[in-house]
């Protein structure tokens, strides 16, 4: 499979894993942000946005 170039980068799909949602976080931001794999996250909901904030 061929992968589409876009102009944004960051446009994601959300898929299906298991009995949830999931879309991938661009490794740009996630460096930037110093996001670890296995790390905790806190997903809100704000207004007709999701908000993932650090669990502290």
């Amino acid at each position: 499979m061929t992968r589409r170039k876009t102009e944004n980068k960051n446009i994601r799909k959300i898929f299906k894993s298991g009995a949830s949602y999931a879309v991938t976080i661009p490794l740009e931001i996630a460096k930037n942000l110093k996001i670890k794999k296995g790390q905790k996250v806190v997903v809100k909901q704000r207004g007709k946005k999701i908000v993932i904030e650090d669990w502290r």
